[in-house]
């Protein structure tokens, strides 16, 4: 297809035209998504958005599959281990909920590699761990990586309208979310039996981290230079030639946080994200404990639960957009609480099936219904309040890492089944609060109707004096 020339509008702009169709009124955000293409500013942040999550993802649990062979040599309790992996997915919610207001500010790309070059410095020291406490500390640095959810969903936000957002969103996140299946194949499966090789299996994870630690930097390193914030161009530019104001990052995290639908789906999220984490923590263990696997066939089976990332959380989000166009907000409402439903309903069969075969079989529905609940999630967060996107994905991301902490002390404290059932209940309770979101604008799951007007508006970047009205009112 031809580019499309923008040239009409004089401000400062990067590019003159684009090779994606785009909407002006929209700050030229692109109206489609083209998966081959890696042309600049749009599909180049698509892909550098999923490939950057995708890396922090690895390295963010690299070390589960090896966990099995780190309570041996450290002699560590099932408490102990657990205490690690709740420490691990607890450091990203503070880290969440501050680099949310911060893309507001300053992009999603300087962030990016800020986060993926610090992480990958605990990742490469992880053979020095001699103890549970230091394995708890090592991890909880390495979890700052899982923050790089906030930029990755935050970056597509400002490149796609909202026709497509949601698919956006819901590509970007699960083809990221795939690094938490790839680890497990590729670190227990592939690295640690290769390491093993030529050393003991002590030596062998004492080393092979350095391996991820290395792409990681790298790929910080690299984002910094091939991407760009939005479709104008960097923030810095864009500040520069008067086209963005400053922002506030406490005053868009205020308006973002006393918006009640923010907390809303803060509590679904962790009941959907927060579960894919507990599973890359406890997958890898629970096959191997309940059911006899060796530590590279409990990692294999393990990798399942995040390989179904590779079309299920783009399937949600792609459910969204379409129900969107026939059902308005209604829509996406309907098609996020049947993916939680259903998503509670199979970790209860989950946790009843007692054979090997019958776990995996249903451990393939249930990853791909909390998937594609995680992508339907985020095909609502752009429309709660759009100047403050960047503050509300940062807060509803840490809904998830909020999730993993509670589900961790409940899989900390109970055997396998008792824990299971519990996060299945949990689950399905958090389906219906779906009744109680009610943005502004749109309608509700039961009532209400799309204001037209309102439904055609884009995010945008925060103006100050708007979010001090917002915060007056």
């Amino acid at each position: 297809m031809g580019e499309l020339d923008v040239n009409s509008t004089p401000e400062y702009k990067k590019y003159q035209s684009y090779h994606l169709n785009v909407d002006p009124e929209q700050d030229d955000k692109a109206t489609e998504i083209k998966i081959c293409h890696f042309s600049r500013p749009h599909m180049r942040a698509f892909h550098c958005s999923w490939w950057s999550f995708f890396i922090a993802f690895f390295i963010w649990f690299a070390i589960a599959p090896l966990l099995s062979e780190i309570k041996e040599t450290l002699d560590l309790s099932k408490q102990q281990v657990w205490t690690s992996s709740i420490a691990g997915v607890g450091g990203t919610i503070f880290m969440r909920f501050v680099l949310g207001p911060a893309c507001d500010k300053y992009g999603p790309r300087i962030l990016f590699t800020v986060i993926l070059c610090f992480a990958s410095i605990p990742t490469a020291l992880t053979g020095l761990v001699s103890s549970a406490a230091g394995l708890a500390v090592l991890r909880l640095f390495i979890g700052f990586a899982g923050g790089t959810f906030v930029m990755c969903q935050y970056w597509t936000s400002r490149m796609f309208t909202k026709d497509v957002v949601g698919t956006a969103n819901a590509l970007v996140g699960g083809w990221g979310n795939l690094g938490g299946g790839v680890t497990q194949l590729v670190m227990g499966s592939v690295l640690f039996p290769l390491f093993k090789t030529g050393m003991s299996a002590e030596m062998a994870w004492r080393t092979v981290s350095v391996v991820p630690a290395i792409v990681a930097f790298s790929t910080g390193v690299a984002v910094w230079f091939i991407s760009d914030d939005a479709p104008k161009g960097n923030y810095t530019d864009l500040k520069k030639h008067g086209n963005m104001p400053e922002v506030s990052a406490a005053a868009s995290f205020r308006s973002g946080a006393l918006n009640f639908n923010t907390w809303f789906l803060f509590v679904q999220y962790a009941c959907c994200f927060g579960v894919e984490l507990t599973m890359n923590n406890a997958a890898a263990l629970y096959f191997r404990e309940e059911f006899g696997q060796s530590t590279e066939s409990a990692a294999a089976i393990a990798s399942i639960f995040g390989w179904m990332n590779l079309f299920a959380r783009g399937l949600g989000g792609y459910m969204s957009d379409k129900l969107n166009e026939k059902m308005g907000m209604k829509g996406r409402l309907l098609v996020h609480t049947v993916c939680l439903f259903a998503e509670g309903i199979l970790v209860l069969v989950f946790a009843n099936t007692p054979n090997l075969a019958g776990s995996i079989v249903v451990l393939v529905f249930f990853s791909i219904f909390v998937q594609a609940a995680e992508g339907t999630s985020y095909g609502i967060v752009p429309y709660v309040n759009p100047p403050c996107t960047g503050s509300i994905a940062g807060i509803v991301g840490a809904g998830g890492n909020t999730g993993a902490v509670a589900f961790g002390m409940g899989f900390r404290q109970l055997d396998y089944k008792q824990a299971f059932i519990v996060m299945g209940c949990t689950i399905i309770a958090s389906s219906f609060l779906s009744v109680f979101i009610r943005i502004k604008g749109h309608a509700g799951l039961i009532c209400g109707q799309d204001d037209l007007v309102i439904g055609k508006g884009t995010l945008s970047v925060p103006e100050p004096e708007e979010i001090g009205e917002e915060d007056e009112a």
